[in-house]
């Protein structure tokens, strides 16, 4: 600390003031860029560029959990599985969404156009910064590798709009023995 003292000392009579006015002229220096920097903060938060909203979708297991998905079902024995699938509003406004689950052996680019929804799930209304949670049944009987992908889309003036978010569900259907 006495080197401190001793620099801002040396600064002070560096440009002309004694060593008490030169404490004063500092201190006076660092409160006016603290005031600066806190005023610009403010300013750019008060007319900046509004953060634009978003929506997420998410996939819980039949305990309501992110962990122990069902991967494996047995033709003709075990052919369905269950998850819950929930959809976050993050927009300013209350908005609503659509569901799409869709299965398929070939993933490709998303939203994946070329294969039909098996089910929609509507979700209404969502208030901003709350969700909605449905549960979701995956039924296959034929054997072979899938991916169960549930698309989210928004109800918009000019109607339903990918918004660009999905979860994929990889599972494999075994013929029974």
């Amino acid at each position: 600390m006495p080197k401190l003292s001793e620099r801002a000392k040396h600064i002070g009579r560096k440009i002309g003031l004694d060593d008490e006015k030169g404490y004063g002229v500092a201190v006076l220096l660092a409160l006016i860029v603290v005031i600066v920097v806190v005023a610009g903060v403010f300013v750019n938060d008060a007319i900046g560029p509004k953060p634009v909203g978003y929506s997420t979708i998410y996939l819980l297991d039949s305990n309501h959990k992110a962990s122990d998905y069902d991967d494996l079902l047995i033709a003709d024995q075990n052919s369905m599985f269950t998850v819950y699938v929930g959809v976050e509003n993050h927009y300013s406004s209350v908005e609503s969404y659509q569901v799409q689950l869709k299965i398929t052996q070939t993933l490709s680019a998303y939203p994946l156009t070329s294969v039909q929804p098996s089910q929609l799930f509507e979700t209404g209304n969502i208030d901003s910064g709350k969700g909605w949670e449905n549960q979701a049944t995956i039924t296959e009987n034929q054997p072979g590798n899938y991916a169960a992908v549930f698309e989210l889309y928004r109800h918009t003036d000019e109607g339903l709009s990918f918004a660009s978010n999905y979860c994929v569900l990889n599972f494999e259907v075994k013929a029974n023995a």
